[in-house]
């Protein structure tokens, strides 16, 4: 609950000219860009489900629960008092009831719930609408969602954590899986001399010799996301090379499993969320695909956590956004509120239209993932890592401009931009950084050409539409298609790719004011090397009436 009755009469001055408090609205039905995208990309049935989200996520309580859970981070417990060796993550009791909350709200599970056409758009709009709120919370949920292609791949021996993660509900105790009421999954796949290479991995798997499929693993791993999960994938070396195996926390004969917790991850951000450093030693695993192509299976669930990254992003951009706007609207300087000054209509006309783009990409490459056929999964896989690979790193600096429309306010704890901009860098790093990712997109190329076709036809339908934009386009493809491609160019290649897909986008939904300035600014020479450069021809009334609160807007018109 808000304080009761504060007093603004202080004994030296009068408290005025601050904004009420942000919370107490619908997330999902305030955003109208979101909601056309979402609604566009996924159906009109995510009406109902966003909106129920929407109204939680932006009340007070929850908005208070995301505080709280970064406030008091997680702790390591090694050992209980008696000595005994437990390895278990401790979190204050925020966290437990987000991830209640957000398992209630199907985010994990939706996709492969839905019946039809829009279970990855749900997925993800959901994603990106509790990431307002709390996104720590999200990097579990949505790890636990992305884990169920791979272990799709061994229906048989994964039948029994499937059947607990879709339909499941939050079950943070440390127990049998039959004992369960839900699961989480996490991942566990980098280790210290090599990162990103995973080839250069040094933890060992060998068979037990009761069975084909169980393997004991020794070894470690650098970063193990969401050490409180119920089983990790993994990846590790067996005879036949590196293989994908699921360690569960819980061995088949009822013993916690010999997975050690050796430290948590002091972050930048993400803090209310655990990161470990783990040891194998003899952990029990079962194999999961094939022997020797481990990378190819748990590449699945690679795939599908870049989905949940570009979301959440979106929602650390949509709540930066609104949180200036809002602050904007309320507080006057210079005799004007500062959404009727010049220089602060240009700047968030100019947020707001990196936002446009982003909700617009987001929801479509979401679209994508309900591909069934190759042609479109390999659309998906290049238009997710251009996505990724753009939006998070454009992220940084979006949140810290919004973070400076409201000054110092902005700048203390009190208001979550801190937290926003901490929490900002890290979808750029998780599940492949942005090198990584521009090598990525340079192989779906050289590999999948079908991807290219995809994206040509995507782009196409908005030819005409804009001049700057049909420009771009023509000679990125002509570029791509003589392929005359170096890897130095890798970067080059990602950011234009995302850029024309927004700009196409934006050219084929938005309004004209939008999508001409977001071309004469991202295509052309309009825009500058900071927010809050437009062109004089720039309709910013038009562009701000879709963010600024509907009874204040009324009233200054």
């Amino acid at each position: 609950m808000p304080p009761f009755a504060p007093t603004n009469h202080l004994g030296t001055h009068e408290v005025a000219n601050q904004p009420p408090p942000f919370a107490g609205r619908n997330l999902y039905a305030s955003d109208v860009a979101f909601k056309e995208a979402a609604r566009r990309e996924g159906g009109e049935w995510l009406d109902e489900p966003l909106a129920s989200l929407g109204a939680l996520a932006g009340s007070e309580h929850v908005l208070r629960l995301g505080l709280q859970a970064n406030r008091y981070p997680p702790e390591l417990a090694i050992f209980d008092p008696q000595g005994h060796r437990i390895d278990e993550v401790r979190f204050h009791p925020a966290w437990h009831e987000l991830m209640g909350l957000a398992m209630q709200h199907r985010i994990h599970d939706i996709a492969w719930m839905h019946k039809g056409p829009g279970g990855h758009v749900a997925h993800a709009a959901l994603l990106a609408l509790f990431s307002q709120a709390e996104a720590g919370v999200m990097c579990p949920i949505n790890m636990t969602y992305a884990s169920a292609p791979a272990l799709r791949k061994e229906p048989d021996l994964a039948g029994p954590w499937l059947k607990r993660l879709i339909g499941g509900q939050y079950d943070p105790d440390i127990k049998p899986i039959a004992d369960k009421s839900g699961i989480s999954i996490g991942m566990a796949m980098t280790e210290k001399q090599g990162g990103s290479d995973v080839r250069a991995n040094t933890t060992r798997a060998f068979p037990l010799g009761d069975s084909e499929r169980a393997f004991r693993l020794i070894g470690h791993k650098w970063f193990c996301s969401a050490p409180m999960s119920d089983a990790f994938l993994t990846l590790a070396h067996s005879d036949a090379g590196l293989s994908c195996f699921l360690v569960p926390r819980v061995t088949p004969d009822g013993k916690r499993n010999a997975i050690h917790l050796m430290r948590l991850k002091d972050k930048l951000g993400n803090r209310s969320n655990a990161s470990a450093e783990i040891e194998y030693q003899d952990a029990f695993a079962l194999l999961i695909g094939e022997e020797g192509r481990g990378i190819n299976v748990i590449i699945e669930m690679v795939h599908h956590t870049r989905l949940g990254t570009i979301a959440s992003t979106l929602g650390i951009m949509r709540m930066a956004l609104a949180q200036a706007v809002h602050h904007a609207q309320h507080r006057a300087a210079f005799g004007k509120l500062l959404i009727d000054q010049p220089l602060m209509r240009a700047v968030i006309a100019d947020l707001a239209l990196e936002y446009e783009a982003a909700a617009a990409l987001v929801m479509r490459v979401a679209r994508a993932f309900d591909a069934e056929d190759d042609q479109g999964r390999s659309f998906a896989r290049l238009a997710v890592a251009a996505a990724k690979y753009w939006l998070t790193k454009r992220c940084p600096n979006f949140v810290y401009e919004c973070m400076e429309c409201l000054g110092g306010n902005g700048y203390v704890e009190e208001s979550p931009l801190p937290r926003l901009f901490r929490e900002a860098p890290v979808n750029a790093i998780w599940e492949g950084s942005g090198n990584v990712i521009a090598l990525d997109i340079l192989r779906t190329l050289a590999r999948e050409p079908d991807a290219l076709d995809i994206y040509a036809d995507e782009i196409a339908a908005a030819k005409g539409a804009n001049v700057l934009l049909d420009k771009a386009a023509t000679s990125l493809l002509a570029s791509l298609r003589a392929g005359k491609v170096e890897e130095q160019d890798a970067r080059f290649i990602a950011e234009r790719l995302a850029l024309i897909l927004q700009a196409s986008l934006l050219a084929r939904y938005a309004p004209t004011e939008i999508a001409d300035t977001f071309c004469a600014t991202r295509l052309g020479d309009k825009g500058g090397r900071s927010f809050g450069v437009l062109p004089a021809s720039a309709d910013v009334e038009g562009i701000l009436a879709r963010q600024v609160d509907e009874e204040i807007g009324q009233a200054r018109r």
